[in-house]
């Protein structure tokens, strides 16, 4: 298996009883961090199989699941994903895809690359996620599902 150019980004959110709404973050292990599920392609993953097997391996999300793709695109340098120059000497950054996917049952199962996770409502994740491009992906999603 091997690593694939790209990351994806995917933000789990759920509907309370009283019709709010509530994302799930999660502190990584390593770096004590909070961040939206994230992780890297395998072979000739599209993002979108990469968005389900990473939010299966990261919080058992069924890859059934309801993800949706979101227009926010970031870049991340190759070196801050696996220290080195992975895809040749040209290749400095990679994309990361976002996506977001609805839970109905917000008891999820977390592995060792995280220590808890948490569902909080936006202004807490807001100041919670460390990464101008989870922040940045949490508003477009807040905004979509305000327009229905």
């Amino acid at each position: 298996m091997s690593r694939a150019p790209l990351q994806i980004l995917a933000i789990p959110f759920h509907r309370k009883q009283d019709d709010s709404l509530e994302y799930a973050i999660f502190k990584r292990s390593i770096g004590e961090f909070w961040q939206f599920i994230s992780g890297g392609g395998e072979d000739d993953e599209k993002p979108i199989e990469t968005a389900r097997r990473e939010g299966f391996e990261e919080a058992q999300i069924p890859p059934e699941s309801n993800y949706s793709y979101l227009d926010t695109l970031n870049t991340i340098p190759v070196v801050g994903i696996t220290g080195k120059f992975t895809w040749g000497e040209d290749v400095f950054v990679v994309p990361e895809h976002t996506f977001s996917v609805e839970i109905h049952d917000p008891n999820l199962t977390i592995s060792d690359e995280h220590t808890e996770y948490r569902w909080v409502d936006y202004d807490t994740a807001v100041k919670m996620l460390k990464w101008d491009s989870n922040r940045n992906a949490l508003w477009e999603l807040r905004e979509r599902l305000r327009r229905g």
